[in-house]
């Protein structure tokens, strides 16, 4: 019976981490977030319903291997995200001063969005069950303000060139050419 309650305890944690966002799927009003961004900026979800989309990438850590790995890849896709009408963050929940030294050190031209108390990541369902990481998922907003896209399985190297083939297959509208 013992060895049968540690298996069961070790799954339920393994389920409550592995899939993340729970509770929200594709098609659901994204949460009403708010949260200040590395740049010192506050960003809410009320400022892109019905002008674009919205990327929020959520990571573990700030100054980790697979953090540094997903924020450069996004940074490096950014000529191809940009061509989309959408707004586009990594996201964490360590504080403000962390992640902007975090973006600053890795030259990002995009904010993280800052989490820590994890309420937000709370709200999308990605906070990690001991309440202090957010697990790395992304979610994609559209600009109706409901939930196009959540990916659980981000590949941290290609994570920019996977998001912006994302975007076009989801039909984000692309900016008008210059």
């Amino acid at each position: 019976m013992r060895l049968f309650n540690s298996i069961f305890m070790m799954a339920m944690i393994f389920v409550s981490t592995t899939f993340a966002a729970d509770g929200l799927k594709v098609g659901d009003k994204a949460p009403e977030f708010e949260l200040k961004g590395s740049d010192g900026k506050t960003y809410a979800a009320k400022d892109f319903v019905g002008k674009q989309a919205v990327i929020i990438a959520w990571f573990p850590r700030a100054f980790t291997g697979g953090c540094t790995k997903e924020c450069n890849s996004m940074r490096e896709s950014g000529a191809q995200l940009r061509e989309y009408q959408v707004a586009y963050f990594t996201a964490s929940t360590d504080p403000v001063e962390k992640n902007a030294d975090f973006a600053k050190s890795l030259n990002l031209d995009y904010p993280i969005l800052c989490d820590p108390e994890g309420k937000n990541a709370k709200m999308f369902g990605v906070l990690k069950p001991d309440g202090k990481a957010a697990n790395r998922v992304t979610i994609i907003i559209g600009k109706d303000g409901k939930i196009l896209a959540i990916d659980d399985m981000v590949k941290t190297e290609t994570h920019g060139k996977d998001l912006s083939e994302q975007l076009a297959k989801l039909g984000v509208t692309k900016k008008a050419a210059k």
